[in-house]
């Protein structure tokens, strides 16, 4: 039994999911990994306890994505700032990160990982693709106001790659 699949959604969870079902459903989603320690302080259990556990949410969130028919998802897991934690800590999250991510190459999604991410690297690659985007007529730069922008960030794009880009929702 894999890990992603096992565990059938609660009849409570089948409802939801399927009034979820009636609207537009994304193609391709994504997901920070972020908490983790303080939700472990929070419920007075070691550090690595908690990052385990998110992992464990992690496969349940990406178990309602397979049901609602999402196979492609990217998991922000670990980002630059990350690598300031101690030594003891950091190895931790990496042998943890193999340990649950190998399992999950078994599934039957597309996941991409991101390791030693910045936002400052996804800011630089939107601007970067909307002087193209000016550049090669595809937008018109007058109307720069922030819906604008976030067309390059969430919706609709000039990104033309292999993957569609995740669907955006801000918390």
């Amino acid at each position: 039994m894999s890990w992603i699949k096992e565990g059938e959604l609660s009849l409570w969870e089948r409802f939801c999911a399927n009034i979820i079902k009636a609207g537009p459903m994304p193609k391709h989603i994504a997901f920070i990994m972020d908490g983790n320690r303080r939700y472990a302080k929070k419920c007075q259990v070691e550090r690595q306890e908690g990052h385990s556990q998110g992992f464990n949410k992690l496969a349940e969130t990406l178990r309602w994505c397979l049901n609602l028919g999402i196979l492609e998802v990217t998991v922000y897991a670990f980002s630059i700032e990350n690598f300031k934690r101690s030594k003891s800590e950091v190895d931790g999250l990496m042998d943890l990160a193999r340990q649950k991510f190998s399992r999950l190459m078994e599934e039957q999604c597309f996941l991409n990982v991101c390791f030693a991410y910045t936002s400052r690297h996804e800011i630089s690659n939107a601007v970067r693709e909307m002087a193209w985007g000016v550049e090669q007529g595809l937008l018109d730069p007058r109307p720069l106001t922030p819906a604008w922008c976030s067309n390059l960030f969430c919706g609709q794009s000039i990104h033309f790659g292999t993957s569609s880009r995740p669907s955006c929702s801000s918390r």
